[in-house]
Parts: C-alpha cells; sequence; structure tokens
C-alpha cells in the first residue's frame, strides 16, 4: 500500500508541476481532448496503462 501512495503522490508532483510550468499547453491540451472521440480516448488510456505497467515491471524485475 506504500508503494501505491509514493506512486500516487509522484503522479501529483508531476501534474503539479506541468500546470505550474505550463498552463497554457495544459488548457489547450485539455480543450483538444474534448473534442477526441472515445475511442481514441479510450486507446490513448489503454497504451498509457499498458507503458505504465511496463515501466513498474521492468523496475521491479
Amino acid at each position: 500500500m506504500s508503494d501505491f501512495a509514493v506512486a500516487l503522490g509522484l503522479l501529483l508532483v508531476i501534474e503539479g508541476v506541468a500546470y505550474c510550468l505550463f498552463p497554457g499547453p495544459v488548457r489547450d491540451m485539455a480543450l483538444r481532448m474534448q473534442a477526441m472521440p472515445d475511442a481514441t480516448m479510450r486507446a490513448a488510456g489503454l497504451a498509457a496503462a499498458v507503458a505504465g505497467v511496463l515501466v513498474v515491471w521492468l523496475v521491479r524485475h
């Protein structure tokens, strides 16, 4: 459970830095995401999840 808390904390740090340093591009990306079809969002989300699992597996293995 502590690994999950660390991962969540790192996610918040990365998002916070992105919002702090690049507020305009983050806002533009959010607007573009609203126009993106659901299938594309699902595919991107699945690809990100698989990449995350792969990174965790590589680091832990």
